[in-house]
């Protein structure tokens, strides 16, 4: 009797033991797969929706939720482990957008000096949070530009901001979050164009909101593709009839039809890493329930929406 107690108590160690194991492996594949995250705060082209002046049916006639939804392209780059977060633009929409951040902001990357960008910038002065050194990471010409121009270059005498140079090499604001600026052709009266390659534990992401004509990128895109897990690239116009009252050459964005197009012989895995995003307010894939957006859909890729949240 007391043989068969003995064994069943070296079984029960046993299995108690092999509880322990299974479960700090599943903690710890668990902490793996989700120490970092990509969340979308807004993907609306610069001037956001409803738009200011426009009297059509895309934003006349929408909805109060519709609206709260519409806010002008952000991501989140959130790490439970620091506890800190990244912003990726400081959009108009930088005060709601700020406050669904889930951890204190480490800094913000900025891609250009256009205004859905880095006018959000103006709220970390004195008028409003009053910010004291935010890390702003900048390319050279950027950087130059909020240095000798008012009002921005008040936010660095008073503190507000602190300026990270950038360079095309990558850069680690948060251990294990490696980000490395890419230049893209763009209209640059003001500052040059970068998109994004984003490097976390896991996975990598690509972050080109705006560019020209993808054939004038000194890059590939369907190489850039291969590289990365996700890829979040500029979709400003559907078509062509949406930008009827603006001459193409002025608005050089890559169409969503020609994105598509381009990558149509590409395998369905390449096409799923794909979300547009950075949509005008007469991009009709701003409504889930569109014609065009099932289509694109169909197609394989897919539409970046508020509140999206990935693993990194």
């Amino acid at each position: 009797m007391k043989k068969n107690k003995a064994i069943f108590s070296d079984l029960n160690y046993c299995f108690l033991s092999l509880i322990i194991v299974l479960s700090t492996h599943f903690m710890n594949a668990q902490n793996k797969s989700t120490s970092s995250y990509l969340r979308i705060l807004g993907t609306v082209q610069d001037g956001g929706a409803p738009h200011i002046g426009c009297e059509k049916k895309c934003c006349s006639s929408l909805n109060f939720k519709e609206k709260q939804d519409r806010k002008v392209t952000a991501l989140e780059i959130s790490d439970l482990q620091s506890e800190q977060s990244l912003l990726f633009e400081a959009s108009p929409d930088i005060v709601s957008q700020w406050a669904k951040l889930r951890f204190p902001l480490k800094g913000i990357f900025l891609t250009h000096a256009h205004m859905g960008h880095y006018s959000g910038l103006l709220h970390l002065g004195r008028e409003a949070l009053g910010a004291k050194n935010i890390a702003v990471y900048a390319m050279p010409r950027m950087g130059n530009f909020l240095k000798q121009n008012t009002p921005w270059s008040q936010l660095i005498d008073l503190n507000n901001i602190e300026l990270n140079p950038l360079e095309l090499s990558p850069v680690e604001p948060i251990k294990n979050i490696r980000v490395t600026p890419l230049l893209v052709p763009h209209r640059d009266e003001f500052s040059e164009t970068v998109g994004f390659r984003i490097q976390g534990p896991n996975k990598t992401i690509l972050f080109i909101p705006d560019i020209d004509k993808w054939s004038l990128w000194e890059k590939d895109l369907i190489t850039e593709l291969k590289k990365v897990d996700l890829a979040f690239v500029d979709a400003t116009f559907f078509n062509q009839e949406e930008v009827n009252y603006r001459p193409l050459s002025q608005i050089p964005h890559p169409l969503v039809k020609e994105t598509v197009d381009l990558l149509k012989a590409e395998s369905w895995e390449l096409k799923d890493k794909i979300y547009f995003i950075h949509m005008n307010h007469t991009n009709p894939l701003l409504d889930p329930k569109s014609k065009e957006t099932k289509w694109v859909l169909k197609q394989g890729f897919h539409i970046a929406r508020i509140g999206q949240q990935f693993d990194l």
